[in-house]
């Protein structure tokens, strides 16, 4: 059993209950085989004028002692089943050919019994049949049980291979959001020493303390946590006021969501880079007034998400590099990692004078 659970890279609880699982399904499958087999051997029995009423006594105590072997020999099977499927057949044409002639003798003591006292003697072509029987239903047996050991095997490799994809998932996931934090904390800091150096210490205070309750909400947030819309809407308000301190007066931003957007589930901050890419690509880099627009909707069986800001000319020769951002990036990525080819993540220059970053994602309601 320890070589076993090396080999699994498994515990001993948890082979205790993949064998206990196997046992089940073995106990189940062999009532069903054996009575099947009973079944076809009246049928064939009546065929050569055997009464099946009769012979049912003697087919009971035959396939009875017959489910016995077939028990031991599953649970031999079972103990070595970390062998090469080559060695595993072999062994299963070993067992029959020794469990066979058992067969066949426990048939003919059987019958001895049931003709006693009269004389009964051998016959070599019957004991061929029976030979030849026992050893088609034996051998078929563990045929069965084999396939049945590695149906149970994949199965358990697959549960455990999701979930270690689901670990690598969740610990992928963590990474890309916790960039997300140095990336806002970097920006947030640069405004604040602005206001420090435009000797606007009032504001600097208001934004360190807006600051201080945006980490700590944010810091609690799981990545793998959904939230409603609204919320993440709310927080994401919560962030453009803190950057309207320093930029009052050339930026102002609006939310429009319909009610029924509201209520849809998001991952975690996740419009919170792209928010981000539009202070520092629309806002940070012109003295023009800036407007920075969020809109969601519902579109079918998709939730449709926009974050939108104004390019003005004299930065729109760098509009494409706002395209190319880590935070960018890391949303992308964070949409193809959790959603696959159900999410979508594109961003929109056509126009030359907006520049716009659309999410789709399959719509979720809690």
């Amino acid at each position: 059993m320890d070589s076993n659970a090396s080999t699994y890279g498994t515990s001993t609880d948890e082979i205790g209950s993949f064998g206990r699982a196997v046992r089940q399904a073995a106990l189940r499958l062999s009532l069903i085989y054996w009575a099947c087999m009973f079944v076809a051997d009246s049928i064939l029995g009546w065929f050569i004028h055997i009464d099946p009423l009769e012979s049912a006594p003697l087919k009971f105590v035959l396939f009875g002692a017959s489910a016995l072997m077939t028990y031991a020999m599953s649970a031999l099977l079972f103990r070595v089943r970390s062998l090469s499927f080559t060695c595993k057949a072999l062994l299963c044409f070993l067992m029959t050919a020794v469990a066979a002639p058992v067969f066949t003798a426990i048939d003919f003591l059987n019958y001895m019994l049931c003709q006693y006292p009269k004389p009964v003697s051998f016959d070599p072509t019957y004991s061929g049949y029976t030979l030849l029987e026992g050893a088609s239903m034996l051998f078929g047996w563990s045929c069965l049980f084999t396939a049945l050991l590695y149906n149970f095997e994949v199965r358990d490799r697959e549960r455990r291979l999701a979930a270690a994809r689901e670990e690598a998932l969740t610990a992928q996931m963590r990474a890309l959001r916790y960039q997300v934090n140095p990336h806002l904390l970097f920006n947030t800091l640069n405004s604040i020493a602005g206001l420090i150096e435009e000797d606007a210490k009032a504001r600097a205070q208001r934004m360190v303390l807006s600051l201080s309750a945006f980490l700590r909400t944010t810091l609690t947030l799981d990545p793998m946590h959904d939230v409603a819309l609204a919320e993440e809407l709310r927080l994401q308000q919560d962030y453009l006021a803190i950057e309207q301190e320093r930029f009052s007066d050339r930026m102002d931003f609006t939310v429009d969501a319909t009610e029924d957007a509201s209520q849809a589930l998001v991952p975690s901050l996740l419009l919170q880079p792209l928010i981000e890419n539009a202070i520092k690509h629309g806002v940070g880099r012109s003295q023009a007034h800036t407007q920075i627009r969020i809109v969601a909707r519902r579109r079918q069986h998709s939730l449709w998400l926009a974050v939108e800001n104004d390019v003005h000319t004299d930065v729109q020769n760098a509009v494409h590099a706002a395209g190319f951002g880590i935070g960018l990036r890391n949303v992308a990525e964070r949409i193809r990692v959790r959603f696959g080819e159900a999410g979508r993540f594109r961003v929109d220059t056509a126009d030359g004078t907006r520049f716009r970053a659309e999410i789709e994602l399959p719509w979720r309601t809690p």
